[in-house]
């Protein structure tokens, strides 16, 4: 696929107009309360280590919850339920991330005991199952249980969820490998993940076995089919479709967040799917190429002009980071923003200036973006929630 995005349509324009005003009026408001609902709860969690990934989750992950929840503005309609489920499955999945990598020295057992949620919150009625089971500390107080059946209730109020659900559960279930992505031991890890790209159909061969990985650990395409599953009677070719396009949104995602944290990563031995390749410029150029292909997927869909615009604020949102603007990568950051046509180069100053509020909300949450968004009682909830310093692994 070599089409690429030349410019700035009209729907274009007139769906970031739409999907702006959404957020402005309604969603930061409405995502602000819902974080400060969990943060509360995440501040009473028993073991210190737990509560400090749930109150990460939802401040140190702050901006890929408020990315999340972006996906509210593909239906033609304003529904708030698919707007809560959106925030609670981001929250539960970076919690999930953030407690898999504290434990993942303890082995891979562990992280896929514990990734079985990310699936579980998309089956309203199975049986669930003891997550922290092999992980080095258990007691959350029920809060991941308490995500799970939020979840399973807000997908089961959504009146295209049965269409919708095969799909959803399919993506959840691949982005499971991202309990393989945190295995401490380099050599071990590589070893796993080439076993699981072995073990699983190849849907495209012109993807390397560490690119279909990291397809997989990208939980985007679940939220995709979330956000499809709130219009009335999504059909089967609809949830194909989507499937299909966000499989290249998820990879330029994962490439891009790998990307981006490159240099970071390779200072404190981090797992970077930007180092498998085999130089920087053969990673920049892959990644232009998923990038490309991501914008062209999401334009062709139906709604085109709205998915167009979630792709374009993903990629303006990676490459804002200090990492992508960093001058010994600053020219493959203009070609993998180029690569995306000019509706990401038209989001970038926004998203830099985004970056530049969130790092400050770091520092004080409940006094930059989280508390102007918040009800009093939100408010003092954050503001009274403790937020214990980092811990160290077990191991």
């Amino acid at each position: 696929m070599r089409r690429s995005i030349r410019r700035v349509t009209a729907p274009q324009v007139y769906a970031l107009v739409i999907v702006a005003a959404r957020e402005l009026l309604w969603g930061l408001r409405a995502v602000g309360e819902e974080v400060g609902q969990w943060r509360a709860r995440a501040g009473s969690i028993p073991d210190a280590p737990l509560r400090a990934d749930a109150l990460g989750a939802l401040t140190l992950k702050r901006d890929n919850v408020d990315g999340g929840a972006l996906f509210w503005t593909l239906p033609r309609r304003r529904d708030q339920r698919l707007l809560k489920l959106l925030v609670r499955y981001e929250a539960l999945a970076e919690f999930l991330d953030l407690s898999d990598e504290r434990a993942a020295c303890t082995g891979a057992e562990s992280g896929l005991l514990l990734q079985r949620a990310l699936s579980d919150a998309l089956e309203p009625g199975a049986p669930t199952t003891d997550y922290f089971g092999r992980h080095p500390w258990s007691d959350d107080g029920g809060h991941l249980l308490a995500l799970v059946e939020a979840c399973r209730a807000d997908c089961a109020a959504l009146p295209g969820y049965w269409q919708v659900r095969p799909h959803a559960v399919r993506a959840a279930t691949l982005a499971q490998v991202q309990a393989l992505n945190h295995q401490s031991d380099p050599v071990v890890r590589t070893a796993l993940l080439q076993a699981w790209a072995a073990r699983e159909p190849r849907e495209d061969n012109d993807l390397s076995w560490f690119e279909r990985t990291a397809t997989a650990s990208a939980w985007l395409t679940v939220l995709a089919m979330l956000a499809l599953a709130a219009e009335p009677a999504p059909t089967r070719r609809d949830c194909e479709r989507i499937f299909e396009a966000y499989s290249w949104v998820a990879i330029a995602a994962a490439m891009l967040d790998s990307y981006a944290d490159v240099d970071e990563d390779g200072g404190n031995g981090g797992h970077s799917y930007v180092a498998y390749y085999a130089d920087e410029d053969t990673a920049a150029r892959r990644i232009c190429e998923f990038v490309r292909r991501a914008s062209v997927a999401a334009s062709t869909l139906p709604d085109g002009p709205r998915h167009a615009v979630i792709v374009a604020g993903m990629v303006a949102q990676y490459l804002s980071k200090d990492g992508a603007r960093s001058p010994r990568l600053r020219a493959q950051t203009r070609k993998i923003l180029h690569a995306g046509g000019p509706l990401p180069a038209l989001l970038l100053p926004v998203l830099r200036i985004w970056q530049t509020i969130y790092k400050a909300q770091k520092v004080a949450p409940q006094s930059v973006c989280l508390g102007t968004h918040l009800s009093v009682p939100a408010t003092r909830a954050l503001a009274t929630a403790p937020v214990p310093p980092p811990l160290p692994p077990p191991c």
